[in-house]
């Protein structure tokens, strides 16, 4: 697993961005959430109406708070994580399998070449 930290200051973080529905986004958060996603989930409606303070706590498990981290195309730009700060869990190394995600993920979006995307990865393990 990994958290955005949404409280922690300091500089930017890369990503990647899917420009998605609300259905779809509440899709992916169901599954993220290990809950079966349904028409008409909740989270729809938040994404639809917006987050009040840029927040919305959809549950008390893992990846159940929802984030707006910026704006795009006059879009928001909204991501599910955890409701505790970094330094809330142990830290464990991802595996290379993980790693080598982030690292595809971070070269095709943001076109670093490999290395640089897996040495901003690996700085942050």
């Amino acid at each position: 697993m990994a958290f955005y930290d949404h409280d922690a200051t300091g500089s930017w973080t890369a990503a990647r961005a899917f420009r998605m529905t609300a259905e779809q986004f509440a899709d992916v958060a169901a599954q993220e959430m290990d809950r079966l996603p349904s028409p008409g989930d909740p989270i729809e409606k938040v994404v639809i109406d917006g987050l009040e303070a840029g927040r919305h706590e959809a549950g008390p498990g893992h990846y159940e708070t929802l984030i707006e981290v910026g704006r795009r195309d006059g879009l928001p730009m909204l991501t599910f994580t955890a409701p505790h700060g970094f330094d809330a869990v142990p830290h464990t190394r991802p595996s290379a399998a993980y790693v080598s995600m982030l690292v595809r993920g971070l070269h095709e979006a943001r076109g670093w070449d490999r290395r640089r995307a897996d040495a901003y990865v690996r700085e942050r393990c």
